[in-house]
């Protein structure tokens, strides 16, 4: 009897919550692309997110459209594994290569959850140059979803950005000096690229100052630039759909519902990539060089992020132009739907576009594997360690019981002696 009376009850009280929630709720699902259909918001909550599960799609879409959703994911993990591992990072010279060490020995699991998110980096990198060959080489950036096509690059670069800036963070010898080399290349760009590397590094040289501007990009700046854009990513693709195939012709009443199809293969496609993500963190965990230094070159470079590897195999190989050149093949291949307005999308009516699709994304493939194999230093480093080392002017020690004053006019004349020099 009793049990019955809570039965009862409880049932009263979930019909009384359905009511009283405004099913206008269930659109920040759908703002952040977890919820396909319409909200109908006449009606209780539980039944309007079985009409919007009930959203039928076009019979084409399968599991190669997944890489989409499989980066959303993979950004996903991004962001948690981030926001656990501030708890512990401290973005400074003195702390941040130990604060590593510490998550990495330390904090229980702290080691799986930094390696998952050094994995989770690169994955997203895969899914995300593999989703953007299928909607090229589909023709999918065609009008009218050419904005879908240029804010999913533009969420590319911010992915890119948020790699990039995080890559500095572990302050350890293969970052810095990697970080380094990078940066001399932007210096030599043109137009622009001098007086981004200034701003990104703060000084004449990748210091403090650089991994503070780094930090605050990676933590607070790009967040909210790449959910915007991921807003309204999902915003366009829904408006379009997912483009046809050629010749494609849906017949009346066709599709399917995206509930249980396409959320089952979404499901799936979740927990495989999981596994494979927390897998690889597992067996191969990323390692930590020794902690980083201007005036020491390390005798080894190892790299732990794909794109990483593509730089390398572009700047040892090609040189500075080569990256250059390589760079502004990406940016052709961005602006090319602003170019390429025709209806066409098989490759043989389009050989231009599709030759500029294969370069890059082959080019992407082989200067990674060549990048890849990259373990040393370049040697102009060494010319600029011992530069930095000349320069570097090391304040006298003095007693500890001396004067304040007699100590500044110390350190004053060791300055100037060393600016005559």
């Amino acid at each position: 009897m009793a049990e019955r009376r809570v039965r009862t009850w409880l049932k009263h009280i979930g019909a009384d919550i359905r009511e009283s929630t405004d099913a206008s709720l269930l659109a920040a699902l759908r703002l952040v692309g977890l919820l396909y259909g319409r909200i109908d918001r006449n009606l209780p909550i539980d039944e309007a997110l079985r009409r919007a599960w009930s959203r039928r799609l076009p019979s084409h879409v399968g599991w190669k459209h997944a890489f989409g959703g499989i980066a959303y994911l993979l950004f996903m993990v991004l962001i948690a594994s981030g926001v656990l591992l501030s708890f512990y990072y401290r973005p400074s010279v003195d702390e941040a290569y130990h604060s590593i060490q510490y998550i990495a020995t330390e904090v229980p699991f702290g080691w799986l959850l930094r390696d998952l998110h050094v994995w989770s980096a690169n994955l997203i990198v895969l899914a995300l140059m593999a989703h953007m060959a299928r909607v090229f080489f589909a023709g999918a950036y065609k009008p009218p979803r050419e904005t879908s096509w240029l804010v999913g690059v533009l969420l590319l670069f911010g992915v890119l950005a948020f790699g990039a800036t995080g890559y500095l963070l572990p302050w350890d010898q293969w970052a810095y000096w990697t970080t380094t080399e990078v940066m001399d290349v932007a210096r030599s760009a043109p137009l622009i690229g001098g007086a981004a590397a200034s701003f990104l590094t703060g000084d004449v040289f990748v210091s403090g100052a650089t991994l503070s501007r780094f930090f605050a990009l990676h933590v607070i700046v790009l967040p909210w630039i790449v959910f915007g854009l991921l807003v309204l990513h999902f915003v366009v693709v829904r408006k379009h759909g997912a483009a046809p195939p050629a010749g494609f012709q849906e017949r009346a009443g066709g599709g399917v519902p995206f509930f249980p199809n396409h959320l089952l293969r979404i499901v799936i496609a979740s927990a495989l990539v999981l596994a494979v993500a927390i897998s690889l963190a597992a067996l191969f965990p990323r390692p930590i060089g020794d902690p980083a230094t201007p005036f020491e070159v390390p005798g080894e470079l190892v790299s732990t992020w794909i794109v990483v590897d593509v730089s390398l195999g572009l700047i040892r190989h090609l040189g500075v132009w080569g990256f250059i050149g390589f760079s502004a093949l990406g940016m052709l291949l961005v602006l090319l739907p602003l170019v390429d307005r025709g209806s066409a999308v098989r490759f043989r009516r389009r050989p231009v576009a599709a030759a500029i699709g294969l370069v890059f994304f082959l080019g992407f493939l082989v200067f990674w594997a060549l990048g890849s194999r990259v373990d040393s230093v370049t040697p102009s480093a060494g010319v600029e360690a011992r530069i930095l080392e000349e320069r570097a002017v090391p304040l006298p020690s003095t007693p500890e019981a001396s004067d304040p004053s007699e100590v500044e006019a110390t350190a004053a004349e060791a300055i100037e002696e060393g600016s005559g020099e």
